[in-house]
Formats: C-alpha cells, structure tokens, sequence
C-alpha cells in the first residue's frame, strides 16, 4: 500500500485557522506585555523630572500663600495649554518655602486658598488643609502634596515633572 502525504483541505484549513489565530493573538498581546514591563525597563530614573522655576522670590511675600503656574518639563507638541500646571507657593520665612500640588488628597478635585481663614478647601468634598497642607477635617486621610523646592539666584525652583505622591 502506497502511504499518502496529501493534506486534507479540512486540515490545511484548521492549521491556517490555528496559525492566524496565533499571530492575531501575538500581535495584540504585545502593547499589553510592553504597558506591564514599561515601569520595569523606565525604572524611577527620574527621566521626567527637572528643576523648574516659579519665578523670584519677591513676588512671593514672606507670610503669604500665592497662586503660581509652572510649564511641565515633560511637554508633547499636542499638549498645548495642559502643560501650564498650577501649584500653591506658601513663603515661611527667608528661604523657607513650601509648594504644594493644587490637587486635593482624597480624590484630586482642584483646592482653594482662602487668606481670611488661612485654610485650603476643596470645593468637591469638603476636605480641608491648614496653611502648612497638614489635614485639618473631611474625607482625605493626609497633608496635601508637596514638591520639592529650593531658592536658587534668587528665585524659587522646584523639582517638576511628576505628580508629588506619598510613595515619592
């Protein structure tokens, strides 16, 4: 008996079938495999942060809790005015300076400054800081975010480009 080497069209289909399956499969695992190992191979080399300048220290008066916008150092050429991040500039004494994230701790709803009361609050749900960014009442369980700062030449810098976080 002659053995025979053809392949049935059902099974060449099924093994097509099989195959596209697979590189199908292949092709869209990959962004998924590349978003769960991208902070692995990034690492926390601090690749987006820079110092970045707020502006002089005079226009920010010792005692006084000031608005301030900074350009993120991390900019995309279709970010366009998202770039431009606000933060709160508290000026303690000398060059002690406190910046703080606009975001709230509970759940990131922009916060106030109130100068009457000298309280931060948050207009989302209630939650309320003393003028350091120390907790005061309401639903967030710390401080506000700080970032880094330091007064250089005679302006004030800080450490931009990620969100200030517990875990930092």
């Amino acid at each position: 008996m002659a053995e025979q080497n053809t392949l049935s069209r059902r099974a060449l289909l099924m093994k097509l079938g099989v195959l596209l399956n697979g590189l199908v499969a292949i092709i869209l695992a990959l962004p998924i495999v590349r978003f769960l190992f991208s902070s692995v191979t990034r690492g926390r080399s601090g690749a987006y942060r820079s110092w970045v300048s707020l502006g002089s220290v005079d226009q920010f008066p010792e005692g006084q809790t000031r608005f301030a916008t900074f350009r993120n150092p991390y900019v995309m050429p279709t970010d366009g005015k998202t770039v431009d991040t606000p933060c709160w500039v508290r000026h303690v004494t000398g060059t002690q300076f406190q910046v703080f994230a606009i975001n709230c701790a509970h759940l990131g709803c922009p916060v106030r400054w109130f100068p009457q009361s000298g309280l931060f609050f948050c207009p989302c749900h209630g939650g309320v800081y003393y003028r350091d960014g120390s907790r005061a009442a309401g639903p967030p369980e710390r401080g506000m975010f700080e970032y880094p700062n330091r007064v250089q030449n005679g302006a004030v810098w800080i450490l931009a480009g990620e969100l200030p976080t517990p875990g930092a």
